[in-house]
């Protein structure tokens, strides 16, 4: 699976911006996914995930009530809608495909085994 993340940019605080993750392959379907984010000198840390039925969702609890993960199977993609923008929300965003195609609340790099190659964040105050 190869995944390709657009959509970041710069964006003030309160502002919104919608991320999107296009996988190649014809089984993006069955995987769950996941975003992560790395801010400068800082480890990368879990954002949200989505189960492959859809029918699952978990937040960090820095983004929840802001952020919202969602998914078109029908098109190999899956979306970070993220409102009310912060400073502290500035990053390198990255998508990843679960290893474990199940709906439970996995947040570990370690339980993903593909990444795109990230989109740049940034929100000025």
């Amino acid at each position: 699976v190869q995944l390709v993340e657009s959509g970041g940019g710069l964006v003030q605080a309160g502002g919104s911006l919608r991320l999107s993750c296009t996988a190649s392959g014809r089984t993006f379907n069955s995987y769950s996914m996941g975003w992560f984010r790395q801010a400068p000198g800082k480890e990368r840390d879990f954002v949200a995930r989505i189960s492959w039925s859809l029918a699952f969702t978990y937040y960090a609890d820095s983004v929840k009530g802001r952020f919202t993960i969602s998914r078109d199977n029908a098109k190999n993609t899956v979306f970070l809608q993220m409102n009310s923008l912060k400073p502290e929300d500035t990053a390198v965003y990255y998508c990843a495909a679960s290893r474990f195609n199940d709906n439970r609340d996995r947040r570990l790099l370690s339980e993903y085994a593909y990444w795109g190659q990230g989109t740049q964040v940034t929100v000025s105050s």
